[in-house]
């Protein structure tokens, strides 16, 4: 994210890091496009989560077997503990703060080709022991019920730009839907250690080899939830993305905002991903 976090101070955020005995100044990292990150010295990555789109139970599970899976596989980049031993820690009532350890190395963005390694990651991942208390990943689309309701009923919208575009792919979403009901009946059983993520964004191409970060969608589901983003395996997963995209995009786009870069990108990708369908 580009824009700092609305209702962040940044005594909070100090507070938070002072927690894992980290006193450096931190350093904003416009990267990613969901959580707020920050370095402090370059020994310290950071990750903020907005309570409001991600639940604190669900991101301390996450994390959590994020550090299990650590123990087993060298290629996990985890999250450090506190001194109070918690691999969350609230920051205030909208949002929590996980620190890993920053990797040397270069990784590249959404929708560039994966490094060939990531497949042997994968295979590693997926053949691995599920730690206690994994999460199960989602089938469904999470927004989808909010999405479908505007299918029918646009209503008033903070971007008239966006709810035009909307409505010109009204009948398209809404074929879509069916066509991903249809592919989630095709889906296989089996159930492993998926990471959810594997794209270029979220591989570092370390001195030590490939490293895998951003472990807060980590789930049990068919390896086809992280293959298609490696080798076009599953449409399902595919279609999938688009369609959890575009239901967050609209509620973002509907709800009053400012102006700002994160909202010109919000527009530009909510633009790009319904010409897509």
């Amino acid at each position: 994210m580009e824009d700092l976090p609305a209702g962040l101070p940044d005594h909070d955020l100090r507070a938070g890091l002072a927690r894992y005995g980290i006193t450096g100044p931190p350093v904003h990292a416009p990267v990613g496009f969901g959580d707020h990150h920050w370095t402090v010295y370059d020994r310290w990555f950071t990750s903020v989560s907005d309570l409001t789109t991600k639940p604190l139970a669900d991101l301390r599970r996450a994390m959590e077997t994020a550090a299990a899976l650590a123990e087993q596989l060298p290629f996990v980049v985890a999250p450090v503990r506190s001194e109070d031993g918690d691999v969350v820690v609230l920051l205030n009532d909208r949002y929590a703060l996980s620190v890993f350890p920053h990797v040397t190395g270069r990784s590249g963005s959404f929708g560039d080709p994966v490094h060939p390694g990531v497949s042997e990651l994968l295979a590693a991942l997926h053949g691995c022991e599920p730690p206690a208390d994994c999460p199960v990943a989602p089938i469904g689309v999470p927004g989808r019920t909010e999405l479908e309701t505007v299918l029918d009923d646009p209503g008033e919208w903070c971007s008239a730009e966006a709810r035009e575009l909307f409505m010109a792919h009204t009948d398209v979403v809404r074929d879509r839907l069916t066509e991903l009901d249809r592919l989630a009946e095709r889906l296989p059983d089996e159930q492993v250690v998926t990471h959810g993520e594997p794209h270029a964004g979220n591989v570092i191409v370390s001195p030590h080899g490939l490293c895998l970060v951003d472990w807060d969608t980590v789930g049990l589901a068919p390896p086809e939830r992280d293959h298609w983003l490696v080798d076009d395996d599953s449409p399902f997963y595919e279609l999938r993305w688009a369609i959890a995209d575009i239901a967050d995009f609209t509620e973002k786009l509907r709800a009053p905002h400012e102006r700002s870069r994160d909202a010109e990108l919000t527009l530009h990708y909510f633009t790009k991903t319904l010409k897509s369908l």
